[in-house]
């Protein structure tokens, strides 16, 4: 039998940070994943070069039940803490840049690495094995139970024993990388509850009607404001052949719920309204199709179909007619029928269950020696930076719990 003082399950964002910071305190630390290979997320990430943190994050670029859950971890390690831990690997990295006419807040402050994802995997892997830490990869468990102030793992590379057992397995989204339920499957083993989880960070779909009518704009893209429940982001919008992508509506599937609408501002910088009276007054002999082309992409001119109005000339089209026109371009409701689901989800939203979990150590309040961070928890960040400042931040804290 192998033991160690701590033992962790997941070689993800967290596990990794969580297990360079345990051995590097002189705890004698094993990671344990069921895949051959470590940080598959991170590699994968940011088109290959990993959206590693965000200099603008804090707690209002996360959702939870309980909202304040993160607030401790975050402030305890900061991106600052780990933008100087890339600095001091020699890593080099750049902001991404965004136009500042368009307003877009949410796009500011995302950081990537200049050459490849792999570099911040590096740094994880060589500060954890050359504090001692070791990997047990391609080792499946098969039982998992607490004995006496040990927890004792049976896997098919033999029988494993710890004292503090961390669960950093992330949630359900890109199973083809390894996502599994294991999080959620132990904490109730152990009997903490479950925020039911669900895609987020994830395109929305159309049913068959909707998609008749947007299935023409597959492609588009516009800089939209977009709405939904609490959620409300600026940025680019894309019209697919399943329904809608795009940044803001990424960000926006965190806060959707089923049955609800997404209201889509695709002209936020201007107040149609009034730009249509203007145009009626200099061109009254344009038709109202032309004149919209001027805003917006041609296609999107189907929206204003039901109206009647897409042929006439704007000289006919009297002031109500111009506002529900206004109304439908800038707010334009549209309601999934759903998500693409885990297979495209960036993240998974939900989780173990912060009220049953410690947010200075990240230990179970019930089971003693039994941690949960990262992805696994209930606590979902907005796109550009922020879910992996949540690893750092909530493994480095766990990390020094152990």
């Amino acid at each position: 039998m192998k033991q160690y003082d701590v033992i962790i399950i997941g070689a993800g964002a967290a596990g990794l940070m969580c297990a360079k910071t345990a051995a590097k305190r002189g705890k004698t630390v094993a990671i344990i994943e069921h895949t051959r290979k470590i940080g598959e997320k991170i590699r994968i990430s940011g088109g290959g070069r990993c959206n590693f943190t965000n200099l603008y994050c804090s707690p209002k670029n996360f959702l939870s039940e309980n909202p304040h859950f993160c607030k401790s971890a975050l402030s305890r390690y900061t991106q600052h803490d780990f933008i100087a831990e890339v600095k001091a690997h020699g890593i080099p990295y750049h902001e991404k840049t965004y136009e500042e006419k368009t307003g877009n807040q949410n796009a500011r402050g995302q950081l990537f690495c200049d050459r490849s994802a792999l570099d911040i995997i590096d740094l994880l892997r060589d500060d954890f094995t050359q504090a001692g830490g070791v990997f047990h990869l391609e080792t499946k468990i098969h039982d998992l139970h607490k004995e006496g102030d040990l927890f004792r793992l049976a896997t098919d590379q033999g029988a494993f024993a710890c004292a503090a057992l961390v669960i950093a397995t992330g949630g359900l989204s890109i199973p083809k990388i390894g996502a599994t339920n294991f999080a959620y499957e132990t904490a109730k083993r152990f009997g903490l509850s479950i925020v039911t989880p669900a895609p987020a960070l994830v395109p929305l779909t159309f049913a068959p009607e909707l998609l008749e009518k947007t299935q023409a704009l597959a492609g588009v893209a516009v800089d939209a404001q977009v709405r939904s429940g609490d959620g409300d982001f600026r940025e680019g919008t894309l019209f697919t052949h399943r329904g809608v992508s795009g940044p803001a509506i990424l960000q926006i599937s965190s806060y959707w719920r089923e049955g609800e609408p997404v209201t889509i501002n695709l002209t936020p910088d201007l107040d149609i309204f009034s730009a249509l009276k203007n145009a009626r007054n200099r061109t009254p002999k344009k038709q109202i199709r032309t004149i919209l082309s001027e805003f917006l992409p041609a296609r999107l001119s189907i929206f204003i179909e039901a109206i009647g109005a897409e042929n006439a000339r704007i000289a006919d089209l009297s002031d109500s007619k111009l506002q529900r026109i206004a109304e439908t371009v800038q707010s334009l409701n549209v309601t999934p029928n759903g998500t693409e689901g885990y297979r495209t989800a960036e993240v998974t939203r939900g989780g173990v269950n912060t009220s049953e979990i410690s947010s200075k150590t990240f230990e179970a309040k019930t089971v003693q020696g039994l941690y949960f961070i990262g992805e696994a928890l209930d606590v979902t960040g907005h796109l550009g930076g922020h879910n992996f400042q949540w690893a750092w931040s909530s493994g480095y804290c766990a990390g020094v719990a152990v």
